[in-house]
């Protein structure tokens, strides 16, 4: 009766742990990660936005400098 009783605890503790490191692996974060941080969608899309324009904004420096240079 004692090992069943530890049986099922294993169980239920390796089931919650299982379930935090699986909504971390789903959302793209480290596993030892607070899996209950309320990261949105949106804040997401906002950073990669953030990155993308900055990006952006360097490329057209190079091509003004590309074009630049070949006039002088």
């Amino acid at each position: 009766m004692k090992a069943i009783k530890y049986l099922i605890l294993g169980m239920f503790a390796g089931g919650v742990l299982g379930l935090a490191a699986g909504v971390n692996i789903g959302r793209d974060k480290p596993i030892l990660s607070n899996p209950f941080e309320d990261k949105r969608v949106s804040s997401k899309m906002k950073d990669t936005g953030s990155e993308l324009i900055r990006q952006s904004g360097e490329a057209i420096e190079d091509a003004g400098k590309a074009i630049k240079d070949q006039f002088n």
